[in-house]
C-alpha cells in the first residue's frame, strides 16, 4: 500500500551531507548481523532537513500510467525468458466469442506465475562491463557493520548526501548521491514520491541503483545508515518495515571508486515483492535478467535487474497477441476481466500500448507489434476480478464511482490527465493535478469528470463546495481526446492553499459531493495549457469520433465457462456504450461488438 505523505523542508546542509561521507563510520568491518551495532545520530553533526519536492514537468520524477506500458512490457519479456508462462503455441489453448465478448481460456500461456524472491542470505555484484553497461555475478554474503549516520528518513523520504569519491555509473561522474527510504539510491534528483514502487519508476526515472525498490517506511521501524571513506560508500536498510506492513528489509548496498556496485540480503528479509536492478534513468531500453544466474548483462544504455512478485500476475501482452492471432487488427483498446484476482496494488488500470498524440505531456512510444497489433491497438483496460464489479453497472460502490466511471477513469487515461500550465506568476505548474499526478487535483474544478475530478460550486468571499463527481469528460477532457478545439474549451479555475477542508481531504484525494473549503481561486485558461505543452496535434478536424473496443474475459486453467459471468461482461459491455456516448456529449461513440456493424 501507498502513503501519500509528501516530502517537505529543504535540502541537508553541506556541514551534514559532507560529515555523512567521511563520518566515523568509515571504520567498516565485515558483520553478520549489519544492524547490531547502534549507529551515530545525526544530532552530533547539526539540524538536518529532507529533500524538497522537485520542480514539476521533469520526467520521471514521478510514476504514472505514463509509464506503465514499461511494466508490461517488462513482466512479459521476463516472463518468457524464466518460463513462468508458456508460449502460444505450445498450450492447448482456445479463444471463442460468446456473443459479443471474447473469451480467452488461459493454458499456462496468459497467467504468469510468481517469481518468488531467492536472493536471501546472498551477495550480488554489478560490475561495469568493457563494452559498456553492466555484468552481475554473484558474490560472498559479508555485510559490513551498519556505522555511520542515521539517517533522518520518514515514509516516502529521501535525503541527499556527498560521496567521499567521485562515482562513475553509466559514464557519468557524480559527486553527490540521494538516498531513498526505499530501498534505492538516486542521481540528480531525489526520488522521494509516493506511487507504485515498479519497473517503469527503475527505468523511467532518475538514474538509480535500486538494492531493494519497494513501499518501506523507517517511520514504522528499522532504520537506514550511511558510511563512506576513500574506498568505499555504503548504506544498510536495517530491518525497515514495509509500510503498513509487518514484514521488513535488510539489505546493504555499497558503491566502489571503480563504479561497480555491491549489493548483501540478509535471510532476516522478509518483504518479497521489490525490483533490483541498476538503470541510466530516464530510458525505455532494459533488459530483464535473472539475478540468481551465474552472470547477467545488461547492455550499455539499458536498464537492467530483476522484478520480485509473490502473487500470480496476468500477462497482458500475451492476451493481447492471443485475442489479435483470432481477430481482426481493427480494436482500439481491449477491456479484460478476469475470473481470479490477478491485479495486485490497484482497482484497475489502463496499461498504454501507443501513443502518437503531441501536447497531451505523454511521450510519444510504440509497443504495438509487439502486443500484436500492426499500429491500431492503443491501450488496454485491466478491470481484474469480475465479482468485484456490481450487478448493477450504474449503482455507486467505491465513494462517488460506480462500475461505469472507473471504466471511464480508465478509458480516459488514454489521453488523461497529465495536463500542466502556466500559472499566475508565468511558471510552469501541475496544481491541476492531483493522485500520482495522472488524475485530477481534489481542488480542481474539473466539471465532475471521470477520471477523479469534482465539480466545485465558487460561494463567493474565498468559500467552495464539491457538488458533483466522477460524472462526464469535461470540455477540457475532450479537448485532450481531440473531440474539440481549444477555442470551445472555456477558462477554468483550481483552488491554491485550500484551508478548512471539512471533511479533511487533500489534492490527491479521492472526489467527494459535499466538501467545504477555502482558499483563492486561480483562474486558467487552455492558452496556458498551450503555452506550456503546445498545441493538441493531431487536431480536433484530424480525431476520429468512434472508439474501437473489444471486452474480453479470460478464464484460469481447468475453469469451466459460467454463462452468467459471461452475461455480466456484455451487460457492462452495453451499459458503457451508452455511458461513453452521454459523457462525452455525443462527440464519441464505443464500438465494442467483435463484428463490424
Amino acid at each position: 500500500m501507498t502513503s501519500f505523505a509528501r516530502i517537505t523542508g529543504a535540502a541537508l546542509t553541506a556541514g551534514v551531507v559532507s560529515w555523512l561521507a567521511h563520518s566515523a563510520g568509515a571504520q567498516v568491518r565485515p558483520a553478520v548481523d549489519p544492524c547490531a551495532t547502534p549507529a551515530m545520530s545525526l544530532k552530533h553533526a547539526g539540524s538536518p532537513g529532507r529533500v524538497a519536492p522537485q520542480p514539476s514537468g521533469k520526467s520521471g520524477d514521478r510514476h504514472s500510467d505514463r509509464g506503465r506500458h514499461l511494466d508490461t512490457l517488462w513482466t512479459h519479456r521476463a516472463a518468457l525468458a524464466q518460463r513462468r508462462v508458456r508460449t502460444a503455441s505450445a498450450v492447448d489453448a482456445r479463444t471463442q466469442d460468446v456473443g459479443d465478448v471474447a473469451v480467452l481460456h488461459d493454458g499456462g500461456d496468459l497467467v504468469i506465475q510468481p517469481n518468488p524472491f531467492d536472493l536471501a542470505g546472498r551477495g550480488l555484484r554489478f560490475a561495469p562491463a568493457p563494452a559498456g553497461g553492466y555484468d552481475a555475478t554473484p558474490q560472498p554474503h559479508v555485510f559490513r557493520a551498519a556505522e555511520g549516520a542515521a539517517l533522518p528518513l520518514g515514509d516516502d523520504d529521501a535525503v541527499e548526501v556527498l560521496l567521499p569519491f567521485e562515482y562513475p555509473f553509466y559514464g557519468v561522474r557524480y559527486t553527490q548521491a540521494f538516498v531513498s527510504s526505499d530501498g534505492n539510491i538516486t542521481f540528480v534528483r531525489a526520488d522521494g514520491v509516493t506511487g507504485p514502487r515498479s519497473v517503469s519508476r527503475l527505468l523511467s526515472g532518475p538514474p538509480r541503483i535500486a538494492t531493494f525498490l519497494a513501499d518501506l517506511d523507517p517511520s514504522a521501524g528499522g532504520r537506514v545508515v550511511a558510511a563512506g571513506d576513500p574506498a568505499a560508500f555504503t548504506v544498510t536498510w536495517c530491518g525497515v518495515n514495509g509500510f503498513a506492513s509487518q514484514d521488513t528489509a535488510t539489505v546493504q548496498v555499497t558503491l566502489r571508486p571503480d563504479g561497480s556496485v555491491e549489493m548483501q540480503f540478509s535471510d532476516a528479509t522478509t518483504l518479497r515483492d521489490s525490483v533490483i536492478g541498476l538503470s541510466p534513468g530516464d530510458t525505455v531500453d532494459f533488459s530483464p535478467v535473472d539475478l540468481s544466474a551465474e552472470v547477467s548483462s545488461g547492455g550499455a544504455a539499458q536498464g537492467m535487474g530483476e522484478r520480485f512478485a509473490s502473487e500470480r500476475e496476468l500477462d497482458l501482452v500475451a492476451v493481447s497477441r492471443r485475442f489479435l492471432s483470432v481477430h481482426p487488427d481493427e480494436f482500439d483498446s481491449l477491456v479484460v476481466f478476469t475470473d481470479i484476482p490477478l491485479l495486485h496494488g490497484a482497482f484497475a488500470i489502463e496499461s498504454p500500448v501507443r501513443n502518437a498524440i503531441r501536447g497531451l505531456n505523454t511521450p510519444v512510444f510504440d509497443a504495438s507489434r509487439e502486443h500484436g497489433s500492426a499500429g491500431r491497438l492503443q491501450s488496454i483496460e485491466m478491470m481484474d476480478l469480475l465479482s468485484k464489479w456490481p450487478d448493477d453497472p450504474l449503482r455507486r460502490f467505491r465513494g462517488e464511482n460506480s462500475t461505469l466511471s472507473i471504466l471511464g477513469q480508465e478509458v480516459g487515461h488514454r489521453w488523461l490527465s497529465f495536463l500542466e500550465f502556466r500559472d499566475h506568476t508565468g511558471q510552469r505548474s501541475d496544481a491541476l493535478l492531483g493522485r500520482d499526478r495522472a488524475h485530477w487535483s481534489f481542488f480542481f474544478d474539473s466539471d465532475a469528470s471521470v477520471v477523479e475530478g469534482n465539480d466545485i460550486e465558487d460561494l463567493g468571499d474565498g468559500s467552495f463546495r464539491t457538488v458533483g463527481a466522477v460524472e462526464r469528460y469535461s470540455l477540457l477532457d475532450q479537448y485532450a481526446m481531440g473531440l474539440v478545439e481549444a477555442s470551445e474549451v472555456p477558462p477554468f479555475f483550481y483552488v491554491e492553499n485550500p484551508v478548512e477542508v471539512t471533511p479533511p481531504r487533500d489534492r490527491d484525494s479521492a472526489p467527494r459531493r459535499g466538501v467545504t473549503f477555502r482558499g483563492t481561486r486561480r483562474d486558467v485558461s487552455i492558452d496556458d495549457v498551450i503555452a506550456v505543452l503546445g498545441r493538441r496535434s493531431p487536431s480536433s478536424a484530424d480525431s476520429p469520433r468512434t472508439w474501437r473496443q473489444a471486452f474480453l474475459y479470460v478464464v484460469t486453467s481447468g475453469r469451466p465457462i459460467e454463462p452468467s459471468e459471461v452475461e455480466k461482461v456484455d451487460r457492462i459491455r452495453l451499459a458503457w456504450e451508452q455511458f461513453f456516448s452521454r459523457a462525452t456529449d455525443s462527440r464519441m461513440q464505443s464500438i465494442t461488438s467483435l463484428g463490424l456493424r
